[in-house]
């Protein structure tokens, strides 16, 4: 290849190469206008160019910036969604996820957010409605597409007695800094606002986390 060559096709591949007419004779020898010397030494006459002042200048502010520390995370809980809410709980309360199993009424008891019993490993554990504890519209929820949804019960540990929850879906731990929690929408409604700790927002998501303590307390409560 001589150096006439060179001087005349600085961006000889969008004429005669691949993203051209494809007429260049170096074609046969290279195959791609990348691997050809030309196409090269224009890679590094860009690479090479002088830099912009304005672009140092902007770099340099970024980079002389203070780090700032990011906190801690101090909690953890497991999210889930009832309806169209998704809402986390204390991971500590959590003693185990089991599959749906058919919830048998209580005479005289069933009815409300006590739902009846569910066998949850061969043990009779009460269920209780969240949707109906915490006043959520299950009808609202949109159909979930894109991804396999599988509804399950949530079984959390209630001062020493177990309760089932049924979710109608699971994400996941996450982690998370209390002090980030944010203040409920104004137009929550009241029966989930006086259950929340405050809002987390993860993977794009607005999360309800849970008063356990309250929560585990009105389970309770139903049993009696």
């Amino acid at each position: 290849m001589n150096d006439g060559f060179l001087k005349t096709a600085a961006d000889c591949w969008t004429q005669i190469g691949v993203a051209g007419n494809r007429s260049c004779a170096q074609l046969a020898e290279h195959v791609h206008c990348r691997h050809c010397p030309v196409y090269q030494q224009a890679a590094g006459r860009i690479l090479e160019r002088p830099l912009d002042s304005a672009y140092r200048a902007q770099w340099a502010s970024h980079f002389a910036q203070a780090r700032t520390a990011l906190a801690a995370p101090d909690a953890s809980a497991l999210v889930f969604r009832v309806g169209a809410e998704w809402l986390a709980v204390a991971a500590t309360a959590v003693t185990s996820v089991a599959p749906v199993a058919p919830v048998h009424r209580v005479p005289h008891r069933s009815g409300g957010a006590l739902l009846g019993l569910a066998n949850v490993g061969g043990r009779l554990v009460p269920a209780v409605a969240l949707a109906t504890l915490l006043g959520i519209d299950e009808t609202q929820a949109e159909a979930v597409t894109g991804r396999h949804v599988f509804a399950r019960l949530l079984v959390l540990d209630c001062a020493g007695q177990p309760c089932a929850l049924p979710v109608a879906e699971l994400k996941g731990l996450v982690r998370y800094v209390k002090a980030q929690l944010t203040a409920p929408a104004a137009t929550i409604n009241r029966g989930l606002e006086r259950h929340l700790d405050g809002v987390l927002v993860h993977d794009g998501l607005l999360i309800g986390v849970l008063d356990t303590a309250l929560l585990t307390r009105h389970c309770t409560g139903l049993l009696r």
